[in-house]
């Protein structure tokens, strides 16, 4: 069993979420606890030490890194697939490492309740 934390940028766009969202992508992500190197999908180029995996009815998406050592699953980002839209979560997920806003952000995880 894998332990579960979150950024608080995942965090925070979550709460944002309205309920039945957040409960959908709780879901995946209490999944996640089991086999999180089976779910999802390994993401490639600048994200390739991700993972992500779809929740809400295949709109959002949960960006998550694996850290075998520790047996954590840390999930990154939360938010919607918008191809060709600078919100869409993969190119904020490129400007978060691009900027270094993530490595700040992952020092600050905190665990999922």
């Amino acid at each position: 069993m894998y332990n579960v934390k979150l950024t608080l940028i995942a965090a925070e766009t979550i709460q944002k979420l309205d309920s039945n969202a957040q409960k959908q992508i709780i879901n995946k992500i209490e999944a996640l606890k089991q086999e999180p190197l089976l779910l999802g999908k390994p993401l490639q180029g600048p994200l390739k030490d991700y993972r992500s995996i779809r929740a809400g009815g295949q709109r959002y998406r949960i960006i998550y890194k694996v850290i075998e050592e520790e047996i954590i699953v840390i999930i990154v980002a939360v938010g919607m697939r918008k191809s060709g839209d600078k919100k869409d979560i993969y190119e904020l997920m490129k400007k978060y490492i691009k900027t270094g806003l993530l490595e700040e952000k992952e020092t600050k995880r905190q665990p999922h309740k």
